[in-house]
């Protein structure tokens, strides 16, 4: 069986022809744009549709296609009418007028009904969204059909049929109360059941492809489309398929992704960073996110690796460090956004700068590691592991469980994959891990002591940095270009 997958990221979109077992075979790639306005910033639904049309119609030429998965970032979605968008997705950055964003912090729910926090990014959350259409479009919102998750949208406009799904509900929507497994509070309050679709599995054929895609591209008019899923719960479900349990995953790219299936965890009280996701059966998902992809870009600041432990040593042994955040998230740290800096004695020197980029990564992910439950095993995966430095010092700082590194980088689209087959699966799928090398690394509790203190009072005169307009960019596999650290791990 060959799977067309689409897995569209926040910075670029993706087409896969994918095996049964997850093996991607081609992959195509372009940028997924996002337009000025009016009516405010948004994605080019049209643009991506006319690539994704011709794309199936290329990949088709070359592979049997029998299904389509629709894979999506979390947290957007696009409010529909009869058999088109009613409104253009908006980019989840995007700025929302100073009364939206009151009326939302007055209107959302707790804590634990909305399964995360608040993020500070503009139009993020898709209750927010939804709250937004609804005060500043409201004749197109009373006549609107439904609101569907991105993926939900895609297998929708393939299909014809309309869904919801619990992944994609469970990704920073603020409408899905994912400890209990429920729509959140706001959803009544709100009257806003109308526009969801039932709950489908994500692995639920919602039919064959519209006669007219069918026609357009070539490809058989029994072709399936897959209700879809989120990126990071596909991954999550890559490792699930594979029979792994007692499981921590750490995803990275745009987000460092963290997702386990330990559910021993308190959301009664609202801490920075946390998340409950869930998983394609609709179970809770423990997690934690910071936008750790534009954190290291902002401290490589263009500079190439690999990262080198020589350097690395110099680094430690100088104390010079990356303090968060240089971004407009705050993450692990409510309160650091935009005071980003890089302090010490190497503080200007470029040679060093990747080095302290891998580091910095790995010190993020160790304070993510440590504050969710402990696990057997935790699985790296996603950008950051293309270093192997990454693996080893993220190992090096959390020796109590087994860090094992997943170097394909197209996790999501395997997952999503895996979907196709999830009905008539009878053994786990194969995956293949390693162990980073710790060989040689320098002892790093008191740097990691003094990183701690310095993000509560960092010294008076320090260097700083800032974020630079771009970053670096690695040939795609079918030749696009993609962003180094901002591509992988979606919220």
């Amino acid at each position: 069986m060959t799977v067309a997958v689409l897995d569209l990221g926040k910075t670029n979109a993706k087409l896969s022809a994918v095996t049964g077992e997850g093996e991607v075979l081609e992959q195509l790639a372009t940028p997924n744009r996002v337009l000025p306005g009016p009516p405010y910033p948004h994605h080019d639904l049209a643009g991506l549709e006319d690539w994704l049309l011709a794309s199936l119609a290329d990949l088709g030429r070359r592979h049997a296609i029998e299904a389509i998965v629709p894979c999506t970032h979390g947290g957007s979605g696009v409010l529909i009418g009869d058999d088109a968008a009613a409104l253009p997705m908006i980019d989840y950055e995007a700025p929302l007028p100073t009364a939206t964003a009151d009326a939302y912090r007055a209107a959302m729910d707790d804590f634990h009904e909305r399964g995360g926090s608040s993020l500070m990014l503009g139009a993020a959350h898709s209750a927010r969204q939804l709250l937004h259409f609804e005060r500043a479009f409201p004749e197109v919102f009373a006549r609107a059909r439904a609101y569907l998750h991105t993926p939900q949208y895609w297998s929708w406009r393939l299909s014809g049929v309309s869904a919801s799904e619990v992944t994609s509900f469970g990704a920073q929507s603020h409408l899905w109360c994912a400890p209990e497994s429920r729509l959140a509070a706001i959803v009544a309050r709100r009257g806003w059941q109308r526009l969801l679709p039932p709950m489908t599995p994500a692995w639920a054929t919602l039919g064959p492809i519209r006669p007219e895609i069918a026609a357009h591209t070539g490809l058989s008019p029994d072709t399936r489309v897959i209700c879809g899923i989120h990126d990071s719960s596909a991954n999550f479900y890559r490792y699930q398929a594979a029979g792994l349990a007692d499981l921590t995953v750490i995803s990275t790219g745009t987000w460092i992704v963290a997702l386990t299936d330990r559910q021993d965890v308190d959301f009664t009280t609202e801490r920075a960073g946390w998340s409950c996701n869930s998983d394609v059966h609709g179970r809770p998902v423990p997690g934690m996110l910071t936008m750790g992809g534009r954190e290291f870009s902002a401290v490589a600041g263009g500079a190439e690796g690999p990262a080198d432990r020589a350097t690395l040593a110099r680094l430690v042994e100088s104390g010079t460090m990356a303090l968060p955040f240089f971004g407009q998230d705050d993450g692990l740290a409510p309160g650091r956004a935009g005071k980003g800096r890089v302090i010490g004695p190497m503080a200007d020197d470029p040679a060093a700068r990747f080095s302290l980029a891998v580091l910095y990564a790995a010190l993020l992910t160790a304070e993510i590691l440590d504050a969710l439950p402990d696990t057997r095993t935790v699985v790296l995966d996603g950008n950051f592991v293309r270093d192997p430095l990454y693996g080893a010092l993220v190992q090096h700082l959390h020796p109590g469980a087994e860090v094992c590194v997943n170097s394909d980088s197209y996790g999501a689209s395997a997952g999503a994959a895996l979907l196709a087959g999830h009905a008539a699966r009878t053994a786990p799928a194969a995956l293949a891990l390693a162990r980073p090398d710790t060989a040689g690394l320098p002892d790093l509790a008191a740097y990691r002591a003094r990183w701690r203190e310095a993000l509560t009072a960092a010294p008076e005169g320090a260097q700083t940095t800032t974020a630079p307009e771009g970053a670096q960019t690695t040939a795609a596999p079918d030749g696009a270009q993609t962003t180094t650290a901002l591509d992988g791990a979606r919220a």
